[in-house]
């Protein structure tokens, strides 16, 4: 039952990560350096932002499998069904709940940004904190930092830039809108910050008197 609890707990906060990224895009001021090259990569292609995450997310997932030579068999079937619906929920928000949403100050669009992140970052912090559900490209920076003995956040970083570098070359070579802009910027401070404020919330909720309460 607890870890029932914890799994519903997990999908709840995974929820709210789509929802933060839904509004970091609908606020048109960039996106995070990852959610750059999946918009993109939608716009190359012709697909649904939610879409295309779920495929490169995919990907990432296909190369987890390939590393751990395929022995977490039940590790892979929950990354596959939280793909999928990380997927669903930011193309539930953007092209459904969002899509009339018309905002035309910069500063409220800097604000929608920056409420979006905080959400991301606080849904994203709680998933890692949880244990229960994991991120494919955090599964793969983990096992290659113990492989290679590299710093996870040397190697969290290096997916960074070349999702960024990535995301405009396919921008500039198809002469399409690009996504890196001072939103990207942004988020790589109110992310980071968020998750390690989550985190240390978190934990010292958790070594309280009563450390159950939030597990149920």
């Amino acid at each position: 039952m607890k870890k029932f609890n914890l799994l519903l707990l997990s999908l709840l906060f995974y929820t709210l990560t789509g929802l933060g990224i839904s509004l970091t895009i609908v606020a048109q001021v960039g996106v995070s350096s990852f959610n750059a090259l999946n918009l993109s990569l939608a716009h190359l292609f012709s697909l649904k932002i939610g879409s295309m995450t779920a495929i490169v997310n995919g990907l990432f997932l296909l190369l987890y499998i390939i590393l751990t030579k395929g022995k977490l068999i039940s590790s892979y079937l929950i990354q596959i069904m939280t793909v999928l619906a990380l997927g669903y929920v930011i193309n539930f928000f953007t092209y459904q709940v969002f899509t009339g949403l018309t905002i035309n100050s910069y500063a409220n669009r800097l604000g929608l940004f920056l409420l979006g992140s905080l959400i991301a970052g606080f849904g994203t912090g709680m998933v890692l904190n949880l244990k229960v559900l994991s991120f494919p490209i955090e599964s793969v920076c983990q096992h290659l930092s113990a492989k290679w003995h590299v710093s996870f956040a040397t190697l969290r970083y290096s997916v960074d830039i070349i999702s960024v570098s990535l995301s405009l070359m396919v921008s500039f070579a198809n002469h399409s809108p690009v996504f890196v802009r001072e939103g990207t910027l942004i988020s790589l401070l109110v992310l980071t910050m968020t998750i390690s404020l989550t985190k240390k919330a978190f934990n010292k909720l958790i070594t309280t008197e009563h450390p159950n309460r939030l597990l149920f």
